[in-house]
């Protein structure tokens, strides 16, 4: 039998704390709410009033149940008001001998049988149970922010916790309604090492100008469909606390050079700039402690007017390609209101790929996304071809064929000599160098990548990349045409992986390496990212859409490319791919899908 908490104890009540104390009173458990004095307790009180009011304002609690949780909950100064309780839950600021001192006081005051808990997010849960008398007592219970929504309880054991207090606190999540993942005591646990090197990665990227703040968060939750950006991320859980955590897991765990701050971080938390609890961090907010982003020197200019400054005229694109992303590329210009141009290598190729684009539009009619005469005048826009020659007179050229650079420069060597000048000459590579095939033609200025997601129609995001020899005018072209197909384009360099990948990919070889390290399974690690950050799918259940194959592809050019040790493929990938496991197209990756 499990034991029952009746009382329970929270120490330290900022937003947090706050939250976890509404936790355990809305699932009517008393809580002695502890805070170092008077000033921060009223200001605890303060954080759970609203908390509930709102959710009493949007009808997910009722009057009378916010009523009976607040009689659950008495407010203290001072820790010798947990003298009773069964558990406490420490949830004071990520300072290692500060909560040292907290649970040496809790073991003088608490009973001997009393459960102590962390909800440390980054430090060592031994180190913290070292201080007490009883370390097989002590665990850590690591809720995610906000407490009363998210849905991820961490339960962090350590060599000498008791099965039996692990046993009785995952029961407790259980009854408070959350699922538990358990795990060892590592830096940063399951999800926040495998978030904050991301989170690290985005902020590289932002202080080399790589892309701007809007460009690397538009990319990740449009191109990625994650909750939030990085950078928006960053600012919500504050770049002190962020820069901790980092700080923590690079020497906590092994010193991988990801985990190292970016220097910008520290510069920003010197500054004050934490995010929206200053009022500023990456972005500037309406007031301290506000979520509304407000205009600052370093906003682009939102109107469509300022996208198109310096762009060509374009009336007339050729595609080029037969492949999914051709088709749908192919698609999405016609529907926009494009003179389309599809050349394909002979005749076969281009009924097949019309074919693809008739059942695609006819889907969208079924569907009532797309009126009959629209989808007949799209059709009526698209020139079918089998040779390079017809784009003569275009002023745009897509190309989407294989992905092999020889290929590639080839095509863009006859379209040098085709196209007339002025023609933007765009790449869909999603892998290989723009500068490789843009110094195929003698017009470099005028080519550019722009990477379309799968499926085309449907993702909203475009990756706009220049080289080091694109024009200002090739790149606003891009942009212009990417706000005409209502699309989001982001800028970026020519460097391998653009945005998204290269966010992307390093954090799901991070995930195969923390399974191949046997830490956990990949049902809680996909649990862990799901329901405690929010992504739409867990890394494993990705890996297996997307293609081990693929995947690995994608990770070996990062790490060629960028020489990080921490990019190195994971042996765990490789060996799957060498054995034919890549995923759910053939059946079997991380997961058996043979079933399904």
């Amino acid at each position: 039998m499990a034991r029952d908490f009746s009382t329970v104890g929270v120490v330290g009540l900022g937003t947090m704390g706050a939250g976890i104390v509404e936790v355990f009173a809305r699932n009517g458990i008393d809580v002695v709410a502890v805070e170092i004095s008077e000033p921060a307790l009223e200001r605890g009180r303060a954080t759970l009033t609203g908390s509930t009011d709102r959710a009493v304002a949007k009808g997910k609690l009722a009057a009378a149940d916010r009523d009976a949780l607040h009689e659950r909950v008495h407010f203290a100064v001072g820790l010798d008001a947990l003298h009773s309780v069964d558990l406490v839950i420490e949830a004071v600021p990520e300072h290692l001998d500060l909560k040292q001192r907290i649970f040496a006081e809790l073991d003088r005051v608490c009973r001997p049988e009393t459960i102590l808990a962390t909800n440390t997010s980054s430090l060592s849960v031994t180190e913290i149970s070292v201080a007490t008398s009883r370390p097989n007592q002590v665990i850590g219970i690591h809720f995610f922010n906000p407490a009363p929504v998210m849905k991820l309880v961490e339960v962090v054991r350590t060599v000498v916790t008791s099965p039996e207090v692990v046993a009785d606190v995952e029961a407790l999540c259980t009854r408070l309604g959350k699922v538990d993942v358990t795990i060892n005591d590592r830096a940063g646990f399951i999800a926040n090492a495998l978030l904050f090197g991301y989170l690290n990665h985005a902020v590289g990227m932002f202080e080399s100008h790589y892309a701007t703040r809007e460009d690397i968060d538009a990319a990740m939750k449009l191109g990625c469909g994650l909750p939030m950006g990085p950078l928006a991320l960053m600012d919500l859980i504050g770049l002190d606390t962020a820069y901790e955590i980092l700080d923590t897991m690079y020497r906590r765990g092994g010193r991988d050079r990801r985990h190292a701050p970016v220097p910008l971080l520290k510069q920003m938390v010197t500054a004050g700039l934490l995010g929206r609890k200053s009022g500023r961090g990456f972005y500037t907010y309406e007031r301290p402690g506000s979520p509304k982003v407000v205009p600052d020197e370093t906003t682009p200019p939102a109107t469509e007017a300022a996208l198109a400054d310096g762009a060509r005229a374009i009336a007339k694109v050729g595609i080029v390609g037969s492949g999914t992303m051709a088709t749908g590329i192919i698609e999405v210009f016609a529907k926009a209101g494009y003179e389309v141009v599809s050349v394909t290598r002979g005749a076969e190729k281009s009924a097949t790929v019309c074919e693809a684009v008739k059942t695609s539009l006819n889907k969208g009619v079924v569907r009532g996304r797309l009126a009959e005469a629209d989808r007949d005048a799209a059709l009526g826009r698209i020139t079918w071809s089998a040779t390079l020659d017809h784009l003569a007179d275009v002023d745009l050229v897509v190309e989407a064929v294989v992905e092999e650079l020889s290929v590639k420069k080839a095509l863009f060597a006859s379209l040098d000599e085709i196209c007339k000048p002025g023609v933007v000459l765009a790449t869909t590579t999603s892998s290989l160098p723009v500068i490789d095939v843009a110094m195929a033609t003698h017009r470099p200025a005028d080519v550019v990548g722009l990477h379309f997601f799968n499926p085309a129609p449907v993702m909203p995001l475009v990756e706009v990349v220049r080289t080091i020899r694109t024009s200002p005018e090739a790149t606003a072209t891009a942009r212009a045409v990417c706000a005409t197909l209502g699309k989001t384009g982001v800028v970026c360099g020519d460097r391998s992986g653009f945005i998204v990948n290269a966010l992307l990919f390093p954090y799901l070889n991070d995930a195969v390496k923390m399974l191949e390290a046997s830490y956990s399974t990949a049902d809680d690690i996909d649990h862990a990212m799901k329901l405690g950050c929010g992504y739409p799918m867990g890394p494993f259940e990705l890996l297996d859409v997307v293609g081990l194959d693929v995947s690995l592809a994608i990770q070996r050019e990062l790490y060629l490319e960028l020489r990080e040790p921490g990019f190195a493929p994971a042996p765990l990938l490789e060996h799957l791919v060498t054995a034919g496991y890549l995923g759910r197209k053939t059946r079997r990756g991380f997961r058996d899908h043979s079933h399904r």
